[in-house]
């Protein structure tokens, strides 16, 4: 039975890994919280096998994926959709492990996310991923990886979609902002994922901690809320779990903060992604 929250509740990034992980079960353990809506990221390339040398090869990785994606949409009340991209701590697996120069792993993750932007064109996809490391790395990875990154703004921009980012941990993603506009994306269509309270230049993806949230909410300001649930059998405690964004949705009603909900499942998913998730609900 569904604990019904009478609001639209979208989890902004998450992995579902039917092959490893619990899957659908976990969409399940969502929607009987009161969860309705998905924004479902791929996982890392190698995480599922995928050792790409060439562009095409994630291609497997994102048609996993959609077949996840579709699966979840048949649980939900309402809809999963696909973000589509290639992790940035790619770069560092194919520079430090696989002998890739920082200059042709760049022009590898930036191929990707062609193929991704293709998915976004057909309409299969509604996003793409992109980013940089969030640990320390040499100049020459950094700047290839703030490349990789303003390449899939170039993508965004060109397939008319929103671009989740990965990045380090920080409250100040200004220069990125700055790069997405220069690349002709609106800002507030870039999404940090993995979020604090509060952020100055793309929208933030909130992790569902209440601290977090609570900043958030007290804010004003658009955000989302995400879990990052990875979907690992061997990792089960490593970040939030799928019950946790429809908790939280119901912890920051009964705290009076219904503004801050709207905001974040229908105003600001509409305002990013252009998705409606009051008229994506089953009746």
């Amino acid at each position: 039975m569904t604990d019904d929250l009478d609001t639209p509740v979208l989890d902004n990034h998450l992995h579902l890994d039917p092959r490893h992980g619990r899957g659908i079960a976990a969409v399940e353990d969502f929607v009987r919280l009161g969860g309705t809506h998905l924004l479902v990221v791929n996982k890392p390339s190698w995480h599922l096998g995928v050792e790409a040398d060439e562009p095409a090869a994630f291609r497997a990785v994102f048609e996993e994926t959609l077949d996840a994606v579709a699966d979840a949409t048949e649980v939900l009340p309402g809809n999963a959709w696909p973000v589509l991209g290639v992790h940035p701590g790619l770069i560092s697996r194919l520079v430090d492990e696989r002998g890739f120069s920082p200059a042709a792993a760049r022009d590898l993750m930036c191929g990707g996310l062609d193929v991704a932007g293709e998915f976004v064109a057909d309409g299969r996809a509604l996003a793409v991923k992109s980013g940089r490391p969030h640990y320390d790395v040499s100049d020459a990875i950094w700047d290839a990886s703030n490349a990789v990154t303003r390449h899939a703004f170039e993508v965004a921009a060109d397939v008319g979609c929103a671009v989740q980012l990965h990045t380090e941990a920080t409250e100040d993603l200004t220069d990125l902002a700055v790069a997405a506009e220069a690349a002709g994306l609106d800002p507030t269509r870039v999404v940090k994922h993995y979020a604090a309270g509060r952020l100055a230049g793309p929208t933030p993806s909130v992790m569902s901690e209440k601290d977090r949230l609570e900043r958030a909410a007290e804010s004003s300001e658009p955000f989302l809320m995400e879990t990052d649930f990875v979907d690992d059998p061997d990792k089960p405690g490593m970040v939030l779990g799928p019950k946790t964004v429809p908790r939280r949705v119901r912890w920051l009603l009964d705290a009076g903060y219904d503004d801050a909900v709207r905001r974040a499942h229908v105003e600001t998913p509409a305002a990013v992604y252009g998705i409606d998730t009051e008229a994506t609900l089953e009746p």
